[in-house]
């Protein structure tokens, strides 16, 4: 336990210039009870902490270092007063203000603060908080502070700590190298803990929230309240051991890691992965066997400081140093006679040795700061008038002008300089746990972060073997959920996190390409997904070929109904003497044989891929033919009626319809139609389209009608002429004859009218190239109705019944 009075120095040493030191020599302050009657007594510590005391002596070595130096501040001598703080604000700051008014000994402290500070620069401390506390007390008065350990980021405000420096990097570039760290080895979904603190709480939300911007999900954030009741320290173990994280990134100090530590073991809560700060990861005392267990494969960005002073320092101080930490140019090995293990956790512990540095580098940065100051010509100072300081009044003001512009290189070749916030260039060693085979915990460094370097760079990997969580050799995973793969997408989990999500395929027409897709894509139009969904590809184009079969069928029956109308028209022609071909007008039977030919040939333009010119002849050759068609039928039927009734006594009708009027009314009817054609192709004329809507995956080229009410008006205008043609027929029956045309024309009027009476329907419902075919069909059969109703049985009695064939027969004589 120490004892002495608060407001003088442990150490000092009268110099030209003095700076200041605030330590923790000790680690817990003593209370007494407060009793409101007497004056209370002055606050003792325990626990004495022997890296502190390797702090201080750092400074002392580098004072001294520097004082027996000619090239650095020659003529001057540094001095130094060094007070501990117990890890306690208000001591902390009582020793600030010792420093700032140094009462002279066996005075009292209550002497009023009356003349400019003792110190001109002070170094300290060790704790972010009480850092904070001797910042803001002596801010105000311009005294430059500079701290080898305290990493919080809430000190780089130079609006709250204007005088403050550190050769530390600060926790916000801790956070984002964890951070970095959690991305670079593909962890989603993490566990967070922090020392409730303003290292742990700020140094964690800073870590969170950069985390969070490259896409990770934290599953909990708990604090570790040590002086709490066990009860809460059982509830945080519960949320780690149901948690599915395996990963757990802790920005905490040793003591109260170690407090979570011990109840782990005893739960046996072992093979996570632990990503650890500076406060607990590089401690020697939680570095042992037994918390290897839960804590073995740690990794952490570690500050990266030159460890080559330290040799030097153990030279100097204890006439050895230790081979695992040096080279032996510097002086010899330490023996194993002189405790080797006290050795290592007094003065060579890897992690800590950069903390050394740090308080050296601190030192440095004041005296170089000096040389700059004294070395000032006029007329080249910093100063208004660009004037230099009074050399003989040297006043911390004058040095923080100095210390924000001070940039040099240590003779281990490191280089010093600070920000606009005060704050070093953010330079960590990544160092993992691992055990060595003498059962000691060894801290390998396996890599390099550089915050200097551009993101996505900034780790640099060494070709070093890294232990993992249960010793295991591959990185290991922590996800809330497996990557969606190419050809579905992300849905996020209802009131989960954003990394807690299902994969759902793409919907029909969409597709992703990349895994853990936010969303799907949609095909272009002319394009649909493959069957993994993760490429579009070209829509199969369909249309009625001549190369597949049912196109190939229905040539067959268009060429053989052309040349069956042929053959028949060859047959009238060489029998057209007969009385069988000249009754009824042999000119309107050649000119129907004609148009039936048409009407089968017209057929194969629905055939093959649809053009301009082939949609436009399809539809209008079809109308065109079968009016011309139906128009001679008509034409027949009332020749057969006009016949009948010129037999009747007194009557002259077929003066009012012969060849010449015929004639006329098949091209009057024809014409009708043609004009109706003209106007559609002026108009709004039938073009080649792409359906795309009919079917999802591919492609149907058809004929758009271009305006469907003309269209249906062609068909209408067919289906009036063959409305009438049957109705003239029907009547036309009965009329006595041997050979009646009439019933023919009747059969193959009701055949033409059944066809394209079901062909509507047919041709609504028919998809894709089925639709063209009905039409084909509907065109086909109607023309073979026409044809084998009205001259298949004329053939049959100019070829097989030729007796039949006279005049006497067909008057119903014979």
């Amino acid at each position: 336990i120490l004892h002495g009075h608060p407001d003088l120095p442990l150490l000092s040493k009268d110099g030209d210039i003095i700076i200041g030191g605030i330590f923790s020599f000790h680690s817990t302050p003593l209370y007494t009870n407060l009793t409101f009657q007497d004056m209370p007594e002055s606050i003792t510590c325990k626990d004495t902490n022997i890296k502190e005391f390797l702090f201080a002596q750092t400074m002392i070595f580098a004072t001294e270092e520097i004082n027996n130096r000619t090239d650095l501040l020659p003529g001057l001598s540094l001095g130094y007063k060094i007070y501990d703080d117990c890890r306690y604000i208000p001591l902390a700051v009582r020793a600030a203000m010792a420093l700032v008014n140094q009462p002279e000994e066996g005075t009292t402290s209550n002497v009023t603060c009356s003349k400019r500070s003792s110190v001109h620069a002070m170094i300290g401390t060790s704790q972010s908080s009480t850092t904070r506390g001797v910042a803001s007390s002596t801010g105000p008065l311009n005294i430059p502070l500079v701290s080898y350990y305290a990493t919080c980021a809430c000190l780089s405000n130079k609006k709250e700590f204007p005088t403050f420096f550190r050769t530390i990097p600060s926790d916000y570039y801790q956070s984002r190298a964890l951070a970095q760290l959690v991305k670079h080895f593909g962890w989603t979904w993490i566990g967070a803990i922090r020392t409730d603190s303003d290292y742990g709480n700020i140094g964690m939300a800073t870590f969170l929230q950069t985390v969070q911007q490259e896409g990770v999900c934290v599953e909990y954030s708990e604090a570790i309240v040590r002086a709490s009741q066990r009860e809460k320290v059982l509830r945080l173990v519960d949320i780690i051991k149901t948690s599915s994280s395996k990963v757990i990134v802790a920005f905490a100090t040793f003591a109260d890691l170690e407090f979570l530590v011990q109840e782990l073991l005893v739960q046996k809560v072992f093979g996570l992965q632990w990503i650890g700060s500076e406060g607990w990861i590089s401690n020697e005392y939680l570095a042992i066997p037994e918390n290897y267990k839960v804590l073995g494969g740690s990794l952490n960005p570690s500050d990266s400081s030159s460890n080559t002073i330290l040799n030097e320092f153990l030279r100097t101080t204890t006439g050895c140093m230790s081979s695992a930490v040096g080279n032996s140019a510097y002086g010899n090995s330490c023996s194993s006679s002189e405790n080797t293990r006290k050795i290592s956790i007094q003065y060579t512990d890897v992690p800590e040795l950069r903390i050394t540095s740090n308080v050296y580098k601190a030192i440095y940065a004041f005296a170089h700061s000096l040389h700059n100051m004294y070395a000032c010509q006029e007329s080249d100072g910093i100063f208004p008038n660009q004037s230099c300081a009074n050399k003989n009044r040297t006043d911390p003001w004058q040095l923080l002008h100095y210390m924000k512009k001070v940039n040099f290189t240590t003779k281990y070749g490191e280089k010093v300089y600070f920000d606009e916030n005060g704050d070093p260039v953010a330079r960590y060693d990544l160092i993992n746990w691992q055990l060595s085979k003498e059962s000691t915990i060894k801290f390998v460094t396996v890599g390099l972060y550089d915050a200097s370097l551009p993101d996505g760079q900034q780790f640099l990997m060494n070709n070093v073997s890294i232990v993992w969580a249960g010793d295991h050799k591959k990185v290991p995973r922590s996800v809330c959920s497996e990557s969606c793969s190419v050809g579905t997408r992300k849905a996020i989990q209802k009131g989960r996190p954003a990394c807690c999500f299902d994969c759902i395929p793409c919907a029909e027409g969409e597709i992703s390409n990349v895994t853990d897709s936010i969303e799907c894509m949609k095909c272009p139009l002319e394009h649909t997904p493959n069957n993994r969904r993760d490429t579009c590809i070209l829509k199969d184009i369909e249309f009625l070929s001549f190369g597949e079969i049912m196109g190939v069928l229905l040539v067959v029956f268009s060429l053989l109904g052309a040349c069956i109308t042929i053959a028949i028209a060859l047959v009238f022609f060489l029998h057209r003497e007969t009385p069988i071909v000249k009754a009824n007008n042999s000119e309107l039977s050649f000119l129907l044989l004609f148009s039936l030919t048409l009407c089968f040939l017209c057929s194969l333009t629905f055939i093959g891929q649809p053009t301009d010119w082939s949609c436009m002849l399809r539809h209008t050759a079809f109308g065109i033919t079968f009016v011309l068609c139906i128009s001679c039928v008509l034409g027949k039927t009332i020749v057969v009626l006009m016949a009948f009734r010129a037999t009747l006594p007194g009557s002259n009708m077929m003066k009012w319809f012969g060849p010449t009027q015929q004639r006329l009314s098949v091209f009057s009817l024809t014409l009708i139609q043609m004009l109706i054609c003209t106007l559609w192709l002026i108009l709004s004329p039938p073009f080649p389209n792409k359906n795309m809507v009919h079917y999802k995956d591919k492609i149907i080229m058809e004929c758009d009608l271009g305006s469907t009410a003309v269209f249906y008006g062609v068909l209408g205008y067919i289906g009036f002429l063959s409305s009438m043609c049957f109705v003239l027929s029907f009547l036309a029956r009965k009329l006595p004859d041997n050979f009646n045309e009439a019933k023919y024309i009747t059969f193959s009027m009701l055949i033409f009218c059944a066809v394209w009476i079901t062909f509507i329907p047919a041709y609504i419902s028919s998809p894709g190239k089925y639709t063209v075919a009905v039409e084909i069909f509907a065109i086909l059969a109607s023309s073979f109705g026409l044809l084998f109703s009205i001259f298949i049985p004329k053939c049959y009695i100019i070829l097989l019944k030729p007796e039949r064939n006279t005049k006497k027969f067909l008057m119903g004589k014979i």
